[in-house]
């Protein structure tokens, strides 16, 4: 066989266990369709809580891992590399601090961030789209993945004027194409 017949029978390998997967645990993506189109829909109608908040709860996880980072940095302080170590977790204590105390700043730092996000999950998605492409309703991962694309370009170009509410907004939308997509594929795939 050739290098593209082998290709081509790997990828029909996976798509039969991608569908054996859906088929079988269709329930739970159906409940997690339904999860993210309720955070989605909460996001939406509140674009400039969600956006703070997340800021802020991405502050707290990066000051409490800044501290682990310091406290194992010091408990083994002849270790080779230790200086970098430190250095690691002060920067996450320190940039962490920050998103907590000042989140309307954090929000700005963090939706330049999340236009890398949208970007790197739309390229994701649409490869995943790609892989499900016989199977029915793989076009709506694919309009997931292109609308993150959009986001990301939205988002690139409008930066310091909207993004105070702009990353509650989209995240919002985000999940709940990503829900809408879930639910879709999840009832086809529903076991009769």
């Amino acid at each position: 066989m050739s290098k593209l017949e082998d290709i081509n029978i790997e990828i029909q390998h996976i798509q039969q266990q991608m569908q054996n997967y859906l088929q079988t645990h269709w329930r739970l993506f159906l409940a997690e369709g339904v999860f993210f189109i309720f955070l989605g829909l909460c996001a939406i109608m509140i674009p400039q809580f969600f956006t703070v908040a997340t800021v802020i709860f991405l502050g707290w996880i990066l000051l409490f891992g800044g501290i682990v980072h310091v406290s194992r940095a010091f408990v083994f302080v002849h270790m080779p590399g230790f200086g970098w170590w430190l250095f690691i977790g002060l920067l996450q204590v320190i940039v962490g601090y920050l998103f907590i105390t000042k989140p309307v700043a954090g929000a700005l730092t963090l939706t330049m961030l999340m236009t890398v996000f949208f970007a790197l999950e739309g390229v994701a998605k649409i490869s995943l789209a790609f892989m499900m492409r016989p199977l029915a309703n793989w076009g709506l991962i694919l309009l997931s993945g292109v609308t993150a694309l959009v986001f990301a370009l939205i988002i690139w170009i409008s930066w310091s004027e909207t993004a105070h509410w702009l990353l509650g907004l989209f995240l919002g939308i985000n999940m709940v194409f990503l829900g809408w997509s879930l639910i879709k594929i999840s009832l086809h795939h529903k076991v009769q």
